[in-house]
C-alpha cells in the first residue's frame, strides 16, 4: 500500500491564491510564493498549484509565479491550468514543476494525454477530474466546473489509466469549500476503478 501523503492545493487567480465553494464565490487568501515558504517548513509531502482561470481565460499557467514559487520549494511541486500541449509541459518542467495536472484539455483530446505520458513518462501526468453528483452518478465537468460532459466518471478513469496516465486527481464540486469532509463515497468508486496513486 502506497503512504499517505500530504498534499496541499493551492488555487491561483491573478497571481493571488483564494478559496471558494462549490467553484465559485472566490475570495482572496495570499500570497502563493509566501504560501509556499510556509508549507516547506511544515514538510509537506507535495504542493499543488492550480490557476483556476487559464482555461477559461485561453491562456497558458502563470509561468512566472511557479519559478518564484520552485524557488522556494523543496517538495515536489505540481501545477495545473491551462495546460493543453506537449510545449506547455515542457515549459512547466523547465520553470521548475515536477509533475503536471491536465483537466480539459484530456477530456477534449485525450489523445494528449497518451503522447504527454510518452513524451514525459507517466509518472509525470496527473489527471484531474472535476466531478457532480446528479441523478445517482458522477458526472464529469471541465472549465473548472462551468462545462458539463456527457462523461460518466467510471468511463473516463479507466480511459486516463489506459492511456498512460500516472495518478488521480479527484475534485467534487458539491463538497468544495463546503467545510463538511469529503466525499468518502467518490473516493472509494475510484479506487475501485484505478489501481494509480489517487489525491483526493
Amino acid at each position: 500500500m502506497l503512504k499517505v501523503r500530504i498534499i496541499p492545493i493551492l488555487l491561483l487567480k491573478n497571481g493571488r491564491m483564494v478559496k471558494g465553494k462549490q467553484f465559485s464565490d472566490f475570495r482572496d487568501t495570499g500570497d502563493p510564493v509566501f504560501a509556499s515558504r510556509i508549507y516547506n517548513a511544515q514538510f509537506v509531502d507535495e504542493l499543488i498549484f492550480l490557476d483556476i482561470t487559464a482555461t477559461n481565460e485561453g491562456r497558458e499557467t502563470n509561468f512566472e509565479i511557479i519559478e518564484l514559487v520552485s524557488k522556494e520549494c523543496f517538495m515536489p511541486l505540481t501545477i495545473g491550468g491551462g495546460i493543453s500541449n506537449i510545449s506547455q509541459i515542457r515549459k512547466l518542467l523547465k520553470a521548475g514543476a515536477d509533475k503536471v495536472v491536465i483537466n480539459t484539455a484530456a477530456v477534449n483530446t485525450s489523445q494528449f494525454v497518451e503522447d504527454a505520458a510518452a513524451v514525459f513518462g507517466s509518472q509525470c501526468i496527473v489527471i484531474g477530474i472535476d466531478v457532480r453528483y446528479e441523478e445517482g452518478r458522477y458526472v464529469v465537468y471541465t472549465n473548472s466546473g462551468k462545462a458539463k460532459t456527457d462523461l460518466l466518471l467510471e468511463e473516463h478513469i479507466v480511459n486516463m489509466e489506459r492511456l498512460g496516465a500516472g495518478e488521480i486527481f479527484i475534485n467534487s464540486i458539491d463538497c468544495d469549500g463546503m467545510m463538511k469532509g469529503y466525499d468518502l463515497e467518490l473516493i472509494k468508486l475510484v479506487l475501485t476503478y484505478t489501481t494509480l496513486p489517487v489525491i483526493a
